[in-house]
């Protein structure tokens, strides 16, 4: 509408000429919201609450006297009370557009006031104690123009004689001195690392040849293994066959041994000692016949000298019985080969072998020995005719019953 006006939310509208006045100033201030002005008679004016920027660029010297620049940017605005728009209004209503300009000089001079009490240093490593104190001193003034400061930032100090950068230089030489190690570490670690990538990739290469030449063998093998299986099967199967014969022939062979074990070797070798049995009993019975006859051809000589001695006694004394007995004796070895013979000839069983025939020998001859002494000591005395001088004639009694008692002896 014509005569109705309504603020911007960042303006304040101010109303003169109205009786209604907001505090001690002579206008009226209206925000937020609209009002009716009346032509000719009131006048109506707006004042902009909009956040403002002031750029600082000041030549500023230190403690130390060295001249610095520092650059800063300070950020405010019209307050938002009644106060402060209406001192704003009063100081900046027609000269709004030089607002940045004039609050930038008191902050430059608030700014050169605070560096001249510092050193370099100080202002390098407290930006925010350098701003904070253009902002403290500098609050009466802004207060006085209706203006509220939101934010004082230094933003470069530069140095025209070169003593920031001469400052900086040992640091600065450390830094690139530590930047040259870190990045000859880096270009180390990078070159170890490369050498270790190439090193495993080496080795896996190496290792995946060696696996495919294993794989390539295994194939290989297989396929050797599949090629040979069919003659190792025939093999393995004539080797059974082999084995089997082998297995058969043992067995025949080890029953025709068996056979001719129980058919020949064991009759021939029963033979073999039935022969040699029969051979040592002959050669046994062979010395016990040749031992009697020795024998009894040693007690026939004996009984024969002694039936000589004894005759030629008897034909010295003229004596018959003896000369019979003589005659006796000269028959007793016949008597004696005849008992021998009969105990060779006869199938006998001795107990003591050649012992025993010897025993049988000597009683036979005993006996006529006995006899012939008997016929010694009876000379005379019995009644039967004696013995011829030539051994002939009938033999006394006691020597018909050593020939009848002897040829009985033998036997057992």
């Amino acid at each position: 509408m014509l005569f109705w006006h309504v603020p911007a939310p960042n303006e304040a509208l101010l109303i003169s000429g109205s009786k209604r006045r907001t505090g001690d100033a002579q206008f009226r201030i209206v925000t937020g919201h609209g009002c009716w002005v009346m032509p000719v008679k009131q006048k109506a004016s707006v004042l902009a609450l909009s956040l403002r920027e002031a750029e600082i660029s000041e030549d500023c010297v230190t403690q130390q006297g060295i001249r610095i620049g520092v650059r800063a940017v300070a950020v405010f605005k019209v307050g938002d009370d009644q106060t402060s728009i209406a001192n704003a209004a009063r100081r900046f209503l027609d000269e709004q557009a030089t607002m940045e300009e004039l609050v930038g000089r008191i902050f430059a001079g608030h700014l050169r006031s605070i560096v001249g009490g510092l050193t370099v240093e100080q202002i390098i490593r407290e930006r925010d104690r350098v701003a904070q104190e253009v902002k403290d001193g500098s609050h009466s003034e802004m207060e006085k123009l209706g203006i509220v400061v939101d934010a004082l930032q230094i933003q470069e100090i530069a140095d025209t004689s070169g003593y920031i950068t001469n400052l900086a230089a040992p640091h600065a030489a450390a830094v690139a001195s530590a930047a040259r190690i870190a990045q000859a570490k880096a270009d180390q670690e990078a070159t170890e690392r490369e050498q270790q990538a190439a090193a495993l990739k080496a080795e896996y290469e190496r290792d995946t040849a060696i696996k495919r030449a294993g794989f390539l063998a295994e194939t290989e093998q297989y396929q050797a293994r599949a090629a040979q299986a069919g003659p190792l099967s025939q093999a393995r199967a004539s080797q059974e066959v082999i084995e089997e014969q082998t297995a058969l022939a043992q067995r025949q062979a080890s029953l025709a041994a068996q056979r001719l074990e129980g058919e020949v070797r064991r009759p021939a070798d029963a033979e073999a000692y039935r022969l040699r049995t029969l051979a040592e009993a002959q050669r046994d019975q062979v010395r016990f016949e040749a031992d009697a006859r020795a024998y009894s051809e040693r007690a026939v000589a004996q009984a024969r000298a002694d039936a000589n001695t004894a005759v030629a006694g008897s034909l010295r004394d003229g004596n018959q019985e003896l000369i019979a007995a003589n005659r006796t004796i000269e028959n007793l070895p016949a008597l004696a080969k005849a008992a021998a013979e009969g105990l060779s000839g006869s199938r006998l069983t001795v107990l003591n072998g050649t012992d025993g025939i010897n025993e049988i020998a000597s009683g036979i001859v005993g006996e006529g020995l006995a006899i012939l002494d008997s016929l010694k000591n009876g000379t005379g005395t019995s009644g039967s005719a004696p013995p011829l001088a030539d051994g002939t004639g009938p033999l006394p009694q006691k020597v018909t019953n050593l020939k009848r008692d002897g040829a009985g002896s033998g036997s057992s």
